[in-house]
């Protein structure tokens, strides 16, 4: 019956004791973390802006195939200014029948589905 007489405090307490106070200053140095810490940016990927009609279409192979003759730089390029001269034209269509603004927004934006679903834009 003497085990039981021992409490736990007494027994807690005699750990806390056997280090000296300069010894767990040294102890917490050591221990203490870094200042700083460095993390990781998480990754983000980046939203993909691929058409949906990618290979499809009346015009996407030959389309397709122009762009691997000339090389997709160059491409890009002669699509840009492609697209920009059709542009100029609904715009003095637009002008010429006397469209607003929101009227020519909606046929470029027809234009572009148009472009897609025929498969200009693969």
């Amino acid at each position: 019956m003497a085990a039981s007489s021992i409490s736990a405090s007494a027994f807690l307490g005699s750990w806390c004791t056997s280090i000296t106070g300069e010894e767990h200053a040294k102890l917490q140095i050591k221990v203490a973390a870094p200042s700083q810490v460095r993390v990781a940016r998480p990754v983000r990927l980046r939203p993909m802006m691929k058409n949906v009609n990618e290979g499809k279409g009346l015009f996407a192979p030959l389309v397709v195939l122009a762009r691997n003759i000339i090389g997709k730089k160059r491409f890009n390029q002669l699509r840009g200014k492609a697209i920009a001269l059709h542009s100029q034209v609904i715009t003095e269509f637009c002008k010429s029948i006397g469209a607003d603004s929101k009227q020519r927004q909606g046929l470029i934006r027809l234009a572009k589905k148009n472009g897609e679903r025929l498969g200009f834009l693969a």
